[in-house]
């Protein structure tokens, strides 16, 4: 089988019978990460430019693997799939540098489990920090962190 090219929304696979199509979500694989990213027109590119693995906190369990991506001249923390929260209320993703940044917050955090993507605004410089933050808002207490290498 070899893989036909994206066609619209749906990519297809050549086989000796035809080629199937199927609905496609872009993935790219970056690093030791693969991250999902919203679709765009335009030619893709996905680059690193740190990465890291979570470790829970405050009694939290967190693990899997985040970075900052840079795709298209827009910045992203990006969850991989592998990512991994135990839950609790108000769960925001930060980002710090030896602490969270409470004027870094990029959102609610989207899903306790899988890949996620969030957008830096431009006013936030990615090489001005080191880790990921899950953060509960509401108690002001980290419920996880992933320290990032370059």
């Amino acid at each position: 089988m070899d893989r036909g090219g994206v066609t619209g929304q749906a990519a297809g696979i050549r086989t000796r019978q035809g080629v199937i199509r199927m609905p496609t979500r872009r993935i790219f694989v970056t690093g030791l990460i693969a991250v999902p990213l919203p679709l765009f027109s335009g030619a893709l590119r996905a680059q690193t430019l740190a990465s890291g693995r979570f470790t829970g906190a405050s009694g939290h369990v967190t693990s899997g693997t985040g970075g900052l991506v840079v795709q298209d001249g827009a910045t992203w923390v990006s969850l991989a799939e592998d990512f991994r929260f135990d839950g609790a209320p108000d769960p925001k993703v930060a980002l710090g540098r030896g602490g969270y940044d409470p004027s870094t917050i990029l959102g609610p955090l989207k899903s306790d489990s899988g890949a996620q993507s969030y957008r830096l605004p431009e006013s936030i410089d990615p090489a001005a920090y080191d880790e990921i933050w899950i953060w509960c808002e509401q108690f002001d207490v980290p419920l996880g962190s992933a320290r990032l290498s370059r």
